[in-house]
């Protein structure tokens, strides 16, 4: 499914399309280049979720948890990830725990040790805008795509 933004309010749109059939314990991979809408998405799903205060990439803190609603979420920053083993450490099972929504960006540095995804969204400069590709790739993520 291929969507084209033409602004960060089109991206932050998109964000909280994706929030509303979230059911929980979803793994959603946000690929793309620097700058190409990833933490916008983010902030827009986690604002439609009902986070009231500031989202930010979690570039060197790796992991920014937020608790919504009693629903906890983890946006994931695997930018400066050096070995996927670093994640094992930091027990990423403990957060993809099935319960709980995570957000990967860069998540082509964890993908030694990343659970598969439930939705894949590949983020692209174009022209003045953005393309995202959303791929729905799990059972889990079929009802999403089929209301979507």
């Amino acid at each position: 499914m291929l969507f084209l933004l033409e602004d960060e309010s089109e991206t932050i749109a998109l964000g909280a399309k994706i929030a509303s059939h979230l059911q929980g314990g979803e793994l959603i991979f946000l690929n793309g280049e620097l700058g190409a809408g990833k933490t916008t998405f983010v902030r827009g799903l986690l604002n439609a979720l009902g986070h009231e205060g500031t989202v930010k990439s979690p570039t060197y803190t790796l992991v920014e948890p937020y608790t919504i609603a009693g629903k906890n979420v983890y946006h994931f920053d695997l930018y400066r990830i050096n070995d996927p083993e670093e994640l094992e450490a930091m027990g990423i099972r403990d957060y993809c725990d099935g319960n709980s929504v995570c957000l990967f960006e860069w998540p082509e540095y964890g993908a030694a040790v990343l659970p598969a995804a439930d939705i894949i969204l590949s983020f692209k400069y174009a022209d003045t805008g953005r393309s995202v590709e959303i791929e729905f790739a799990s059972v889990a993520a079929e009802f999403i795509s089929k209301n979507f």
